[in-house]
């Protein structure tokens, strides 16, 4: 049975001890919607790996794999090529981490499986931060925001270097597909899931993950926080297939203010530090709009 193409069968259970609104729980049960029950789960020490498996308990009805934060993607490959060796090519392998595992810690694993060629799919779910630890900044985490080891104070006011754009890094890989989604659209997030398990090779799915507790919103806010995120071009949402990028959603910008006051992690910002902000953003739309069906990388292809 489905809805609107949405398998209604649970793969992620509930009853797990993910924080009320988590936007990464609702991003994991949605993604083993569209991956189906023949899947293997790989994944990184994070909050999912804590809420989700406290023994001798578990929330997955697929099997799963515990990893270190560093290596999810290797284990991953290890996983697929323990199946090749039994001649099993249906069974989908799906390595997982947070942004602190995939953007910082664990890059060295992820590029190297990326480079050796196995046939998987990588998840980042992305909330900004190491959440899990104490909401530490991470690469992903947004210019300015206030974290406890970048704290918003009258010297400096939250992060300073811009968020690292990983997707295109993995794309200059030259793998076939790499995409970013958003928890905000489930039915996009999903036949972005479908899509990347088609490839006959690495894939790479990098999805915006609200945090309540470290993006300091309410719990009822988590998929208009998230809606946000798209309408400012915060977190543009694109694919890039064999080098070619495409924007998947195009919607009239609106000011990054309506984004950033919605959240606590920015309360500390001043109307300059909103024009810096504003002008990242621009920067980052211009280049995506300007590149919007094009090659990036045609020496990979």
């Amino acid at each position: 049975m489905s809805v609107m193409g949405i398998n209604e069968k649970e793969l992620f259970a509930s009853g797990h001890r993910a924080c009320a609104g988590c936007g990464e729980a609702l991003a994991l049960r949605h993604i083993l919607k569209a991956a189906g029950e023949k899947t293997i789960v790989a994944q990184s020490t994070g909050c999912m790996e804590v809420v989700s498996t406290p023994y001798p308990q578990t929330a997955w009805k697929v099997p799963w794999v515990h990893c270190a934060f560093e290596n999810a993607a290797a284990v991953a490959s290890g996983v697929r090529a323990a199946l090749n060796m039994k001649g099993d090519k249906e069974t989908n392998v799906i390595a997982m981490g947070g942004d602190g595992a995939s953007f910082d810690i664990g890059f060295g694993s992820l590029s190297g499986a990326l480079e050796r060629g196995h046939k998987f799919l990588y998840v980042c779910t992305d909330n900004e931060a190491y959440m899990n630890t104490g909401i530490q900044r991470s690469g992903a985490t947004f210019p300015y925001a206030s974290t406890t080891t970048s704290p918003a104070g009258k010297v400096i006011p939250g992060k300073q270097q811009p968020k690292k754009p990983l997707p295109f890094i993995v794309a200059a890989h030259g793998i076939e597909y790499v995409a970013t989604a958003n928890v905000s659209n489930l039915i996009d997030l999903k036949n972005k899931v479908e899509k990347a398990l088609a490839i006959n090779g690495p894939s790479f799915l990098h999805v915006l993950v609200p945090c309540t507790p470290g993006w300091k919103i309410d719990a009822s806010t988590t998929i208009r926080v998230a809606q946000k995120a798209i309408e400012t071009w915060a977190a543009p949402v694109y694919e890039i297939e064999q080098g070619v990028l495409k924007l998947t959603q195009k919607p009239e910008q609106k000011p990054i203010e309506e984004y950033l006051m919605m959240q606590g992690r920015f309360k500390h910002v001043t109307p300059s530090i909103v024009e810096k902000i504003q002008d990242y953003v621009d920067k980052r739309k211009k280049f995506l709009l300007e590149n919007d069906g094009k090659q990036l990388f045609d020496v990979l292809y």
